[in-house]
């Protein structure tokens, strides 16, 4: 197969969309198919683009078997509808332009992966014009995602969304999504079952495996026989930091507990402030590490956090930082409910605590701090068993080279005179 991505999130950037676009088109090249991405220059999380990318409109390299096309985008450091709409359609009319002209030639198939939902207006074009299916990979229901966390609120800038989301929904010739709450709303707005397929989160076994904690990293920290509560990902809005922060306040009277959270995002400045206005001494910020990196800085914490907010949206939600925690043996304390509670307790992998509750989070810290090594170990083992068995990416892999071939298969003048149905694999 000849493949177009677009996302506007790739590495070197870090983070769980990078890591799964990246995986997911250096895995199909791997097994010998022709992959090309169009993304943006690197800029993520600062809102700036990188130094070493900084100068040129596009630069084209070739990166793990991929040929990878950068563009430029209209970047902001301060997230604002406008910035972000600026930033969105920059890459949109961008992107078609550089599919056109710099991706190489005809592709048998269109891989476009969301939010934003802008990113499929270049792929719809592409895919118009080329005469090859289009396939939608949905992350996120955006813009349902955005109009409820306030960060869309003009009513013609939601309609022209929402009709944007339909036509797309409608043109697809198949829909991955990444959790089966997300397949059953798609479904609801009016595609049929067989064009939707899951295409669930994961995580790298290569990366992400079970380990002893390194005893110089924590010595470094000064973490050395403290119980360290981690939180591993993006500072932003929907993740509920704030809540953890209260319940780093509520449990700063126990000599024994640290927090650390690792990473970048558009509320970290908020919350080392709301940290320091609370004279809290038990809370750390490390800097976002690289992928590699990354298993290292997990294996200290002894509890993994996964909070989101008190949304009734994010029951359909799984956060891919899950999966890597418990690849790690890492024991979970998971503030979503709905599906991604449904994993963890099947995964035996950790506790689940409710949501948008600081006092029951420091209750459930509290009360895994206070249990046996044993018990945290068995859970630890649990998880990383479960992860296994069902959520690696290489088998996801599989999954979307038929959800591809079977939409080249149906595109194809033969499949369509003999009225062939579409099927898009199971849901």
């Amino acid at each position: 197969m000849r493949v177009l991505v677009f996302t506007q999130y790739y590495p070197p950037e870090v983070g769980a969309t990078q890591n799964r676009l990246h995986f997911f088109a250096s895995s199909l090249a791997a097994r010998g198919h022709e992959v090309t991405v169009v993304t943006e220059l690197p800029n993520h999380p600062s809102g700036i683009i990188w130094p070493d990318y900084r100068g040129r409109a596009w630069r084209r390299a070739r990166e793990d078997g991929v040929d990878v096309v950068r563009i430029w985008v209209k970047t902001a450091p301060k997230k604002t509808f406008a910035t972000r709409i600026q930033f969105y359609l920059s890459y949109a009319g961008l992107g078609y332009a550089a599919a056109m002209l710099l991706s190489g030639g005809r592709h048998d198939v269109v891989f476009a992966s969301s939010p934003p939902l802008t990113v499929g207006i270049p792929a719809w074009f592409y895919a118009r014009s080329r005469g090859v299916p289009l396939v939608l990979d949905i992350r996120d229901p955006w813009p349902r995602i955005a109009v409820e966390l306030g960060e869309m609120r003009n009513p013609r800038a939601i309609a022209l969304a929402r009709r944007l989301e339909r036509t797309l929904y409608r043109d697809a010739a198949a829909i991955t999504a990444v959790t089966r709450g997300f397949v059953d709303e798609i479904e609801r707005s009016g595609v049929p079952r067989e064009r939707l397929t899951l295409l669930p989160n994961g995580t790298m076994a290569d990366v992400f495996s079970p380990g002893a904690p390194d005893a110089a990293l924590k010595e470094s920290l000064g973490l050395a026989g403290r119980f360290v509560v981690g939180y591993f990902g993006t500072h932003g809005i929907a993740q509920d930091l704030p809540n953890v922060v209260e319940a780093a306040a509520l449990l700063a009277d126990d000599p024994r507990l640290r927090f650390v959270f690792v990473g970048e995002g558009p509320v970290k400045a908020d919350l080392v402030a709301r940290t320091r206005a609370l004279g809290l001494d038990n809370v750390l910020f490390l800097p976002q590490v690289p992928l590699a990196d990354a298993a290292r800085q997990i294996r200290i914490a002894d509890v993994g956090l996964v909070p989101l907010r008190r949304i009734e949206m994010f029951d359909t939600f799984v956060p891919s930082k899950l999966f890597d925690l418990m690849a790690c043996a890492c024991p979970v304390l998971l503030q979503v409910d709905g599906e991604a509670r449904s994993i963890l307790e099947e995964s035996r992998g950790g506790r689940f605590v409710p949501p948008g509750d600081p006092r029951a989070l420091a209750a459930a810290i509290r009360a895994l701090a206070g249990a046996p090594d044993e018990e945290r170990r068995r859970m630890g083992e649990a998880g990383a068993a479960f992860v296994r068995r069902s959520y690696l990416r290489e088998q996801q892999v599989d999954r979307l080279i038929a959800v591809l071939e079977g939409a080249i298969d149906r595109s194809r003048p033969s499949a369509n005179s003999h009225g062939d149905s579409p099927s898009a694999g199971p849901a």
